[in-house]
């Protein structure tokens, strides 16, 4: 188990079943405006605010809610001394991996969808002299990054190559679901779905499932795949579904976040 000041590995027991090759670390920063500043941009119209998995395992208890705002709190106020802040931590994650023949891999969003590939300069140090990076994906080419988001425009910039995007799919909102729909089939993202129950998202792995954003607006036709098995959506092929199932406070979502 690693433990920084901002990420952390060990901790979750979905990425937990995919370490073996990967160990994989998470930041969890307060999502929404719970910190009062609005870490996910497209929470509301994607219905996902009643859903979060802010909630579920041991985010249910009040410590770990005020480490998460603290935290968040800290990349409000002084963005510069964050990004410091994290590429300590990441330079040490990568050498507790190296020690344990691992290879790294980082998910910045666990409970937010902040926009890390731009507007994030990273300084490090290289062969003695500091560097500063365009983002820390730029950074750290080492690491394999990942993480799913509700903001369709990131997948249509050129993000680096250690960096998977997935997106979230809702259908909360038929003007975001024509959005995410559309991405998916112009770039081939892959799409992240909640369903309401593992008996549900079972029944559908392997076989082509199609959603549509309304009865006469854009669909896509794609296979589900298992994305409870592990977390590991940069090992994932291109083009499917993620079919997730309902957790936490996402078991009463009728927002439409949750297909059902």
């Amino acid at each position: 188990m690693f433990r920084g000041s901002l990420i952390r590995s060990g901790n979750n027991a979905k990425t937990i079943k995919g370490d073996g090759e990967y160990e994989t670390a998470i930041m969890y920063l307060a999502p929404f405006n719970l910190s009062g500043t609005n870490t996910c941009a497209m929470a509301e119209k994607a219905g996902c605010v009643a859903g979060c998995l802010n909630t579920a395992g041991r985010g249910r208890m009040s410590n770990v809610q005020i480490a998460r705002i603290n935290k968040t709190k800290r990349w409000t106020s002084n963005r510069a001394q964050f990004m410091v802040d994290l590429v300590d931590d990441l330079e040490r994650f990568v050498r507790y991996c190296a020690k344990r023949g691992v290879k790294p891999a980082v998910r910045l969003n666990g409970t937010s969808d902040i926009q890390w590939e731009v507007g994030h300069l990273a300084m490090r140090v290289v062969d003695g002299a500091p560097v500063v990076f365009d983002s820390i994906f730029h950074a750290f080419p080492e690491v394999q990054f990942y993480d799913y988001t509700k903001i369709a425009k990131r997948v249509r910039r050129q993000l680096p190559a250690n960096y998977r995007l997935v997106l979230s799919y809702s259908m909360a909102n038929v003007d975001y679901a024509e959005s995410i729909l559309a991405t998916a089939n112009e770039t081939g993202a892959n799409v992240a779905v909640v369903f309401a129950t593992k008996a549900e998202r079972d029944a559908l792995m392997g076989r082509v499932y199609t959603i549509a954003a309304s009865w006469n607006g854009t669909f896509v036709n794609r296979e589900v795949i298992d994305g409870d098995s592990d977390d590991m959506r940069f090992l994932d092929p291109k083009g499917v579904f993620v079919g997730l199932y309902a957790k936490g406070a996402a078991k009463r979502d009728t927002s439409g976040f949750v297909l059902r």
